[in-house]
């Protein structure tokens, strides 16, 4: 039951006692004392007599504590007072939970207690600010690592009990819902191609997706997303359960890679789009992958993960989906491992470099190694990712290079990128910069096939603005990228493409 309901309820028994006869006599003498003093069932803000009091004016905090959501105080001025105001409806306000847990049958632990009480915020503060402060370090703000049931940042605090899982609004699954979610990211772009003087309007990204967790199995989740803005493909499938102490057991499609680039969600690429040349010819899909990992210290500062994943043909980008070219119908298959360092703070692989309030300082590596056999090629890769944060400050710099054993070649590509927090919650600046060089083959393939084809030194830079016209859920991006690549015949002028892109991006 909410508390605005059991407040009409304490009211409206006040006014009606003695057989509908007002009983109480005096007024309420003190409105900040917690106490009735005229007996009429109400108190403080909440009795009449308050209403004058200059202690149940609103005073600009935003309600969404246990304070704010059981003061009787429109305390923001919106026209929706306590349980009635969207921001006391996070799903974590005991006060607006009621003592009844309807999945357990059972009365809440700490019903009526104010044990878990957040701190207050200032006049203005929202509860995103709560996030990396006190004892909270902010290495939780995902979906996926808001529900593997690990303290992946040491806080002490796991999945739903942790400030970035509870206030960040791109995390669905601590919301009042605990069954599946769903979410839609959409990129909606304006684009101008400098080079040919053209113009286009189009959706660039509409991702749909569902996560929830996987029934009788504690900790475990799904996650299933779809890219349906030109031809409906379904791209990413995972599932993933716990194996204990901190251990899990994941399958998905299309994994088996190294880089953090293809695995977060379009809302999380700090330039709209994730770098090409960064993993195109380290990452080439494959049909199905298992994964084992989790953290190899108590405090969470060393995770790892290990790979396996194969598939004949070709990713066509569909779950189950292959196609071959050139009638090539060698069989592909990945194995690798990766391990993960935080030397300050915490960090994790589906972290947001998109910025929307400030953070606390965290520095951390990740290195891995893998062996892949394509249709046309057979590889050694590594990939090194150095990541750090402070304040309004995010900056990363990653490399990927391997040797290609088939043809007797080097290849290597790298990505600098930097963000800051101009305004926090409304202005971001981000730039990168990066390159894909191929290196000479001793002994060329007769006809380059697949993947080998498009192998072509590549150099691209760009620079970003993006304002945050609701909270962190809308944002207006202006991007623009300079890129040359090699051509394809010797002896051709290398192909110089500048755009400019202006997108409008909703994700919930």
């Amino acid at each position: 039951m909410k508390t605005s309901v059991l407040k009409a309820s304490f009211f409206l028994f006040g006014l009606v006692t003695a057989g509908g006869v007002y009983a109480a006599d005096g007024k309420e003498t003190d409105c900040t004392n917690g106490k009735d003093d005229d007996g009429d069932t109400v108190f403080d803000c909440g009795d009449s007599d308050c209403k004058a009091d200059p202690a149940c004016k609103p005073d600009g905090r935003e309600e969404a504590t246990e304070a704010t959501c059981s003061d009787w105080i429109d305390n923001d001025g919106d026209g929706h007072i306590d349980c009635d105001d969207d921001g006391c409806a996070n799903g974590q306000i005991k006060a607006c939970m009621g003592s009844w847990d309807v999945q357990t049958g059972k009365m809440k632990a700490g019903s009526g207690s104010d044990d878990d009480a957040l701190p207050d915020l200032g006049p203005g503060g929202r509860v995103e600010d709560l996030i990396g402060k006190g004892d909270d370090k902010d290495g939780e703000r995902s979906d996926e690592v808001c529900a593997d049931g690990i303290d992946n940042d040491g806080d002490g605090k796991t999945d739903c009990d942790d400030f970035g899982c509870r206030f960040d609004p791109q995390v669905s699954v601590c919301r009042e819902n605990p069954g599946m979610r769903f979410s839609i990211v959409s990129h909606i772009a304006q684009i101008y191609d400098v080079e040919a003087d053209t113009m286009d309007t189009r959706f660039t990204v509409l991702q749909l997706r569902a996560f929830g967790p996987i029934p009788f199995i504690q900790d475990s989740f799904f996650l299933v997303s779809m890219r349906a803005e030109r031809t409906p493909r379904l791209t990413f499938a995972m599932f993933q359960v716990p194996l204990g102490k901190g251990h899990y057991l994941n399958i998905n499609s299309g994994g088996g890679g190294l880089s953090t680039a293809l695995i977060r969600s379009a809302s999380k690429q700090l330039l709209i789009d994730s770098p090409y040349y960064l993993y195109n010819a380290f990452e080439q899909g494959n049909g199905a992958a298992i994964e084992l990992g989790g953290q190899l210290d108590d405090e969470g500062t060393i995770d790892y993960r290990v790979f396996l994943a194969g598939g004949s043909g070709r990713s066509n980008g569909n779950v189950g989906g292959r196609y071959f070219t050139f009638d090539n119908t060698n069989y592909t298959w990945t194995v690798g491992a990766q391990i993960g360092v935080d030397l300050i703070g915490s960090l994790t692989r589906w972290d947001n470099p998109l910025l929307y309030t400030k953070v606390p300082t965290a520095l951390g590596f990740t290195f891995g190694m893998k062996y892949d056999q394509r249709a046309q090629e057979r590889y050694p890769a590594a990939n090194l990712n150095l990541t750090f944060r402070s304040g309004g400050f995010v900056g990363s710099a990653e490399t990927y290079i391997k040797r290609e054993l088939e043809f007797g070649s080097w290849q290597v590509a790298y990505n600098v990128s930097a963000g800051y927090l101009l305004v926090p919650k409304m202005l971001m600046l981000a730039a990168d910069v990066g390159q894909y060089v191929p290196g000479d083959m001793d002994n060329a393939p007769a006809v380059a096939e697949t993947d080998v084809a498009r192998q072509l030194d590549e150099l691209q830079w760009r620079v970003g603005l993006h304002y945050y016209f609701f909270r962190n859920i809308g944002v207006l991006s202006a991007i623009y990228t300079d890129r040359t690549v090699a051509n394809k015949v010797d002896g051709d002028p290398d192909t110089h493409e500048r755009t400019f892109k202006f997108v409008g991006q909703y994700r919930f």
